[in-house]
């Protein structure tokens, strides 16, 4: 009798521990991933899409796929989600290849992991799930794949249309060539609207026992995000980590930390490097001129090279600064339609320039220099 008490006792206690040990996981795991649809009636605001996919279901004949479009839109949720419904989440396993960046896909892995796959039987359906009869293979971001690997896929699609269908997700169609692309039903993911985003973003957080300071944090959590449903949550998750106190309880999240966890540049730093090539702050700009008495004394030159080194030393990224600040002056109510052309060529050149690895710290002060000739000639200035 005793013994049968210790037991009991002593599966009582294993059990609340592994349920512990699973909550604990829960906690730990990615929301990206906790509230990725399980199914494609939960795919968000891509309602084309999900129609014929769900036609799809009902007859069992999948064609080859081309999804595109933006980052953060449901591309890859959407294909897992169809896979999940067609095989189940066990035969899934078996019967779905995913390859994503991380993977190496030249022409060799074309050759060797993807047809070996391919070409592989399938194994006997599971009750409760459509199955057809044949596998799917997913190559998110294709359109990073080589000329060559492509080339070798388009005949490995047509040799084991048979057993195994392809879903290609990337984010430019262009890169995808015409022979591979003309083999696949194309859809294409735009970019969420502000209320599907707005939905989706306050069901995470009632779930997840989130407050907001007031109603324009998840405004400013939508417009930092832009149109990457992926991005908003990662960076609700981060907020509400970062108001997380002691125990359970949580302080509100508020815009300032969704500014800060997104890495956006305050808008005064803008307003003043702006003023220091010449451009007049204006009122839509949400940010006054913050500026050193002895800043105004300097010369044209040590004004901009001090405001460059300020932003260099404060740690901004660049990249971010030089698209809030293409956003400030084409949106400039009184600059002449000269000076934003010049503008935007000018910061085209200094983004080529970033991306093919040149300092950012000349390249801003580069940048700033021309635009204040620019700005000084009413955009006549040879640039």
């Amino acid at each position: 009798m005793f013994l049968q008490q210790a037991t009991k006792a002593h599966n009582a206690s294993q059990a609340a521990q592994k349920e512990k040990l699973a909550k604990e996981k829960a906690a730990r795991r990615p929301w990206v991933e906790k509230y990725r649809p399980k199914t494609i009636d939960e795919v968000t605001a891509q309602e084309h899409t999900v129609a014929v996919l769900k036609k799809t279901l009902m007859s069992n004949n999948l064609p080859h796929m081309l999804f595109y479009g933006p980052p953060g839109t449901g591309k890859t949720s959407t294909i897992l989600a169809l896979a999940r419904q067609l095989f189940g989440p066990e035969l899934m396993k078996t019967r779905v290849l995913e390859l994503n960046a991380s993977d190496e896909r030249g022409i060799t892995v074309v050759r060797e992991k993807i047809k070996n796959f391919a070409k592989l039987a399938v194994t006997n359906p599971k009750e409760g799930f459509p199955c057809p009869p044949f596998k799917i293979i997913i190559l998110d971001e294709a359109d990073s794949m080589t000329q060559d690997a492509q080339s070798a896929l388009r005949r490995i699609m047509e040799q084991y249309s048979r057993i195994t269908r392809f879903c290609l997700v990337c984010n430019y169609v262009t890169r995808i060539i015409e022979p591979l692309a003309s083999r696949c039903s194309k859809f294409r993911f735009r970019s969420l609207d502000t209320s599907s985003t707005k939905a989706r973003l306050e069901m995470i957080a009632n779930t997840e026992a989130v407050t907001f300071e007031d109603g324009e944090v998840l405004d400013t959590l939508i417009g930092t995000s832009d149109g990457d449903l992926r991005r908003a949550i990662t960076y609700l998750q981060s907020a509400s980590r970062l108001h997380s106190v002691a125990g359970d309880d949580k302080s509100a999240v508020t815009s300032a930390s969704i500014v800060e966890i997104a890495g956006v540049v305050p808008s005064r730093v803008i307003s003043s490097l702006a003023d220091a090539v010449g451009i007049e702050a204006y009122a839509g700009s949400d940010g006054d001129v913050d500026m050193d008495a002895g800043a105004k004394k300097r010369d044209a030159f040590d004004h901009i090279r001090h405001e460059v080194r300020v932003i260099t030393r404060e740690g901004y990224s660049i990249t971010q600064l030089l698209v809030q600040l293409h956003d400030y002056v084409i949106g400039h109510p009184t600059l002449l339609a000269m000076i934003k052309a010049k503008a935007a060529l000018l910061m085209a050149e200094m983004d080529k320039c970033l991306t093919d690895g040149a300092d950012e710290e000349l390249q801003l002060l580069n940048l700033c220099l021309k635009l204040q000739e620019v700005v000084q000639s009413d955009g006549k200035a040879y640039v």
